[in-house]
């Protein structure tokens, strides 16, 4: 009886899918002092697991696994023995013996890509993070090839991420396997999440798991937020840039006893000075005021059971427009141009997880969060005032087949109440999509793993579809790995939410719909498939990376957004082909002691059949070159980082139509952007200073009629580079970790 009602609170509370049984733990060495980067194994089935910068460590294990083997140069060997019960643990090195002349020294990689997981992924650790002053997750991607970062226009200050050549809409973001960037949050949501909350970012090219949804097309990314069971008892950040923006953070945890811990997240930002850096009369990023805040209670139990619970709540407002532009007296009126974007959001989140005893890798897991999010927004004389309600829920139990195979299956439930009011029209989507999965992986000893999964999903707008997704990994040799990847994608655009910036100009909006359920539209489908290189080597006596990924997506429906008549701005399914194409090579490595380079080229070939034809997709740059520096002193006190990016031209599109006036050339030119960053540590402290745009480079022509605002050609949307140039910046962090 007390199983069956374990297993039924799992059912009904929520958490996160746990796989086989998860043990937690920490290494430390002399002195008591945290270990990052000391690999742990299991043996049994071969799962390793490398601590981060406070030498915290996450492995999940098959039940029948008894212990640990914890390596870390410079220190002896160890073996742990585990049982479900034991989680968490703490494993304390020994120093091997050295030799009088030689000092060994060992540490964690900020970046990673998971030799084990068949998807491949990319793993962006707190210390990647800390290169750049990474104030929201917008902005965690300076250092990353793979993810693109953009202004979407030249008044909001929304950064958009493009993935595989497509828009971040097309790769969802979740934060600890709670999907986030949907709906009214799909574009400028990631700018809600605070940098100096996120412990590490889990970055997938590609179709990925059935068991996340059916909504990934590029890839997806998930972030992992500190822990209150292992994260700084304190952790205080502040921040301020030449342009006067500002920003603090607290982060608080609390161990209540052996099970139970809390955390809470605290987060300001705010911009508080005009500034138009091209004299277009026009303010190049908004004011604005960001308030967050997230609690989060954690239990432990000794039996197998585990759970996470707490609640999010945002207050972001942000207004700009024509110089002087002051909403509480000009919004809405014609003597002076200006936006104004208020923003609401609530999340309560809860997720449960248990191990069944002595049954080898069975556990159930569920997860199920309810989120409000209400936003207002004036652009000139138009209003866009839009609400959304949402339900998400998701059940997984895991099993074993053999000792090679084991299988994923369970339920999900999605509900999205949204409602939008454009100027005078109302649009209402109400969606619910309830659906199963099952997902069948086979390993052969981590060489060669197979993950075939699949979904059925009913929606209530768009009936019975069906998710097949196959990813492969084969170790050639240890240090040599292949990935095969392909899948479908589906997901409801959103007009609005996704295409915000374009309220940024006199454009008229036309939707041609066909019938469909969603604006009158068709749900957009797609299939991706990819292919992955891995090479471990050594150069001398250190070891370096070199990667080679090939992705395609074709869409068999997309919903178009067509900006070639200027002022105007259509949308309607897809009538032809869609496709894109990306290519990346990767090299990764240290050629001295504390010198980290990591070098990157991609191109994109990325079509789409408009109206007038099958065109370049606008703002997207077929070429992108890549370099990253980070050196840091021997003793850590010191770090340095430098980057610089090479964006090839871009297609901007037509404004031909125009007066010459009002004309803009068919591409931009290429540009380099150079961004650089040192940091200096004092026990507790770091105090760091850098740069961005470090060349100044900015696009000048940001606006066509700017002094027009409300004239027919006034457009604001046609951002193809930097809104703004150099900007310095300050900022430290205090951290005050448990003993």
């Amino acid at each position: 009886m007390e199983k069956i009602i374990i297993v039924l609170a799992v059912l009904c509370l929520p958490f996160m899918g746990v796989a086989q049984y998860n043990v937690i733990g920490t290494v430390l060495g002399t002195a008591n002092a945290p270990l990052p980067g000391a690999v742990i194994k299991a043996p049994v089935n071969g799962a390793v697991a490398v601590s981060d910068s406070n030498g915290v460590f996450h492995i999940d294990v098959d039940d029948s696994e008894h212990q640990l083997i914890t390596t870390y140069v410079g220190y002896t060997a160890d073996t742990t023995h585990i049982t479900p019960q034991t989680s968490p643990v703490t494993i304390k090195l020994k120093e091997g013996r050295q030799l009088k002349t030689v000092e060994v020294k060992g540490g964690d990689k900020p970046t990673y890509v998971s030799g084990i997981n068949p998807i491949k992924t990319q793993v962006m650790t707190e210390k990647e993070l800390e290169k750049a002053p990474c104030c929201n997750l917008s902005e965690s991607f300076e250092t990353n090839p793979s993810v693109d970062v953009n202004y979407g226009d030249a008044v909001t200050g929304t950064r958009q991420i493009q993935m595989l050549g497509l828009s971040g809409v097309y790769s969802p973001v979740q934060v600890e396997n709670i999907p986030y960037s949907r709906g009214l949050a799909a574009t400028n949501g990631l700018g809600f999440i605070p940098g100096t909350w996120i412990e590490s970012i889990q970055v997938s090219k590609g179709a990925g798991s059935v068991v996340n949804g059916f909504e990934s097309t590029t890839g997806l990314i998930n972030v992992e937020l500190k822990k209150p069971e292992n994260s700084e008892r304190l952790y205080l950040n502040g921040y301020i840039n030449s342009m006067l923006r500002s920003e603090g953070n607290l982060n608080l945890s609390h161990h209540i006893d052996s099970t139970w811990s809390t955390g809470l997240l605290l987060h300001f930002d705010g911009w508080q000075k005009q500034i138009d850096m091209n004299n277009d009369g026009f303010m190049n990023m908004p004011l604005s005021n960001n308030y967050a805040l997230v609690n989060r209670w954690k239990y432990q139990g000794k039996k197998g059971f585990e759970s996470m619970f707490g609640v999010k709540a945002l207050y972001d407002r942000r207004s700009g427009g024509q110089m002087g532009f002051n909403p509480k007296e000009d919004k809405l009126s014609n003597q002076i141009w200006g936006f104004d974007m208020q923003t609401q959001r609530y999340e309560v989140f809860a997720k449960n997880g248990y191990v069944f005893p002595n049954k080898d890798g069975q556990s159930i897991g569920s997860i199920i969060s309810a989120t409000y999010h209400k936003q207002n927004n004036v652009f000139g004389l138009r209003t866009l005032n839009q609400e959304q309600r949402s339900l998400y829920a998701n059940v997984i139990y895991q099993g074993k087949v053999t000792e090679r195979s084991t299988f994923k299956t369970g339920l999900s439930f999605m509900y999205d109440n949204i409602t939008e009011t454009f100027v005078n029209q109302s649009y209402l989507r109400n969606e619910v999509v309830p659906g199963a999965f099952l997902e069948y992986t086979y390993n052969n000893d981590d060489r060669f793993v197979v993950v075939a999964g699949g979904r059925a999903d009913y929606h209530n707008l768009f009936g019975l579809f069906f998710t097949p997704r196959l990813h492969i990994k084969y170790n050639i040799t240890e240090l040599l790995i292949v990935r095969l990847s392909g899948g479908r994608g589906q997901r409801t655009a959103g007009v609005f939410s996704d295409n915000m910036g374009l309220l940024a100009s006199s454009r008229q909006w036309v939707i041609n719909g066909n019938g469909g359920q969603a604006y009158g539209l068709q749900p957009e489908v797609a299939y991706n498939y990819g292919a992955n290189l891995t090479w471990g080597f050594f150069i001398g006596p250190r070891d370096a990376t070199f990667s080679l990924d090939f992705y395609r997506s074709d869409f068999v429906n997309q919903i178009v957004v067509d900006m070639e008549t200027p002022q105007l701005v259509q949308f309607y399914n897809l009538q032809g082909a869609s496709y894109s194409n990306s290519a990346q090579a990767q090299f990764d490595f240290k050629p001295l002691e504390g010198l980290e380079v990591r070098v990157a080229y991609r191109y994109f070939d990325v079509k789409t059949q408009y109206i007038t034809g099958l065109l370049d997709r606008p703002f997207v740059a077929k070429h992108r070159a890549f370099i990253n520096l980070g050196y840091q002193t021997y003793n850590e006190k010191w770090k340095f980082d430098f980057t610089a990016q090479w964006f090839g031209p871009k297609r901007i599109p037509s404004t031909t139509a125009n007066p010459e006036a009002a004309q803009m050339p068919a591409q931009s030119p290429g540009y380099f952007i150079f961004n650089a960053q040192a940091s200096r540590s004092f026990n507790r402290w770091d105090v760091y200073i850098g740069a961005e745009n470090l060349g100044n480079f900015q696009q000048h022509n940001l606006i066509i009629d700017a002094q027009n605002p409300f004239g027919q050609y006034f457009d604001a949307s046609l951002v193809w580079g930097p809104t703004i140039g150099r900007m310095f910046y300050a900022g430290f962090r205090f951290k005050i970790d448990y003993e």
